[in-house]
């Protein structure tokens, strides 16, 4: 399970916080694959959270993802929006 957390805040003070999960299973795969992978990603295997990145080759390391991608990308946006719509931020 994956959790990502997110708050709003003004002057010291929270105006508004969530924590999204998002269950992510991971498939049964080959040494080889994991060399494969790693070569084919390089360094870039280093600048995420999990050595994945879903947007990308990451996406074969899983046989299901339940929940939001966004929050799999790093951050709720979708809560993240509906709270900024209800306080007249964002109009549409």
């Amino acid at each position: 399970t994956l959790h990502s957390g997110i708050c709003v805040a003004k002057n010291g003070k929270i105006l508004w916080d969530t924590v999204v999960d998002v269950t992510m299973v991971a498939r049964n795969y080959s040494d080889e694959f994991i060399d494969f992978y790693l070569k084919t990603m390089g360094d870039q295997v280093l600048e995420t959270v999990g050595a994945y990145k879903l947007e990308y080759m990451g996406s074969q390391l899983f046989s299901d993802v339940r929940g939001d991608y966004f929050t799999v990308l790093g951050l709720p946006l979708l809560p993240l929006l509906d709270y900024l719509r209800s306080e007249n931020v964002l109009t549409h």
